[in-house]
């Protein structure tokens, strides 16, 4: 049993039943067995704009067969069809996911790619995580991604085409209105989400 972020080796890879032995107050993710260490607490910007999502996003799906998380809410990708514990080396976080095939979910999170995923930026992202992020959810299949820029007011869509890969829309700004490709009646006004 690991009881202290000091006690794991940064230079090694681990798996989700590394990851369920941990029992320490840091909260991290794994991105293909390593290590990154999340944000202590989220700012209350983050927050806010965290909240003003979920409300959005909860309001629209009431009657639809999926459900919403907000981190932390453990979701885990396997990688082709090695699920078990011991061969799943991806686990993350995002600080909001929607599963529409609720046999993903289980009492630990959700095992496979949600259909979207939102990622609001904390100063402390590094560039590399969020590359390493960007990569597994387009290689797991999330349907779409999201990645929020508070400190711009701006979101950057991603899509999975038809091929794995994702293309990139537009950005949408503080002020437009924001409209899922996966959930296509789901329209945001931005200025509501970036209010503070």
């Amino acid at each position: 049993m690991i009881t202290s972020f000091d006690q794991l080796d940064l230079t090694r890879q681990y798996t989700y039943a590394d990851y369920l032995k941990w029992q320490f107050k840091e909260r991290l993710e794994l991105i293909k067995g390593h290590i990154y260490k999340m944000s202590p607490a989220p700012s209350r910007r983050h927050q806010d704009i965290v909240w003003n999502l979920n409300v959005a996003i909860g309001n629209h799906i009431k009657g639809h067969p999926c459900k919403a998380y907000s981190a932390p809410f453990d979701v885990r990708l396997p990688i082709r069809d090695k699920k078990s514990n011991q061969e799943i080396t991806t686990v993350l976080q995002p600080d909001i996911c929607v599963i529409c095939d609720l046999s993903k979910l289980d009492d630990k999170g959700c095992l496979g790619a949600p259909d979207l995923v939102i990622e609001v930026l904390s100063p402390g992202n590094s560039s590399r995580e969020i590359d390493q992020k960007f990569n597994v959810y387009e290689e797991s299949g999330v349907r779409e991604y999201w990645v929020v820029y508070p400190e711009y007011g701006h979101v950057n869509i991603f899509l999975l085409d038809e091929s794995g890969k994702y293309r990139g829309q537009h950005p949408k700004n503080n002020g437009q209105m924001l409209q899922s490709d996966v959930f296509p009646d789901l329209v945001i006004n931005l200025s509501e989400i970036f209010a503070e």
